[in-house]
């Protein structure tokens, strides 16, 4: 090995392995909430004398009342979540091939104005999507949420793969097309097969994004039997003297599962998400 070669991973290493320890902290500190006993758990100490599984417990049993229907806003999460996924999939993959492959018209302009919508933060959309669904008779109601986030999260999905799409060779079309392939058939025998990596990429996206959201959820959801367990959590904010150990153990709990489909599909996110970045 070369002494440059070296240089450059010891670089790497000393700039790795702080960021690497800086993003654990908050994770450890998480995890020790959620083992201390209730009157150890802002001691400050770096391990908690009498660690204890009991908030888990509390949490699995729903032995809080702030806990009552933990299992079922963690259902709402899961089902809202992947319906986003599904829905935003379909709508990106669809609208992208039409401006890929078919070249539809107008279609990039159409792709460029709803890029121009994330030149507003979402924030400032809150109010407008909260009366637009008034408008429409879905507050509180789940599909308040799902739309709202599939409107979100597709138009970047779009332009993610229509840059995949663009790097697909023509040939293929060209050749599908001489054997008689309608449009349905290409999109469905080459098109879909050969995106996989990508639609994965923008569904694990668009399902953390879901996931992960809290602003539109406490917006468009009120009642505690439809809510998601994102906005369940921000209710133990309420009291005075909240259980900080038993919200430190639902959050572990919910930060499990995008985690796990996070690595467990990181080769597509990171091949998925930058496909068409760079042109051959």
């Amino acid at each position: 090995m070369k002494w440059k070669d070296v240089t450059a991973e010891a670089k790497l290493l000393l700039i790795g392995i702080p960021v690497f320890i800086w993003t654990l902290i908050p994770v450890y500190h998480l995890f020790l909430f959620a083992i201390s006993p209730r009157d150890t758990a802002t001691t400050g100490k770096l391990w908690p004398d009498h660690p204890t599984l009991q908030n888990f417990e509390f949490v699995f049993w729903q032995k809080h009342f702030y806990l009552n229907h933990f299992w079922l806003q963690m259902w709402n999460s899961v089902l809202i979540a992947v319906a986003v996924a599904v829905l935003t999939i379909f709508v990106a993959t669809t609208a992208a091939f039409a401006i890929s492959r078919l070249k539809v018209r107008g279609g990039r302009t159409v792709m460029n104005l709803a890029l121009f919508t994330y030149f507003i933060p979402a924030a400032f959309l809150a109010v407008p999507m909260y009366k637009t669904m008034g408008n429409y008779g879905l507050l509180n109601n789940q599909w308040a949420l799902i739309l709202a986030m599939v409107t979100i999260a597709s138009p970047y999905c779009i332009w993610v793969l229509k840059q995949a799409s663009d790097k697909l060779p023509w040939e293929l079309d060209e050749a599908a097309r001489m054997d008689g392939a309608s449009p349905l058939q290409l999109f469905r025998l080459v098109y879909l097969p050969l995106m996989v990596p990508s639609l994965v990429a923008v569904g694990t996206y668009s399902l953390l994004l879901a996931w992960n959201e809290y602003l539109y959820a406490f917006l468009l959801l009120s009642n505690d039997r439809s809510v998601t367990l994102s906005v369940a959590l921000g209710n133990f904010l309420s009291a005075d003297d909240s259980p900080w150990e038993l919200l430190m153990a639902t959050g572990f709990i919910y930060a499990l599962p995008p985690a796990a489909i996070y690595y467990a599909f990181k080769r597509y996110m990171v091949g998925g998400l930058t496909a068409g970045a760079v042109k051959s």
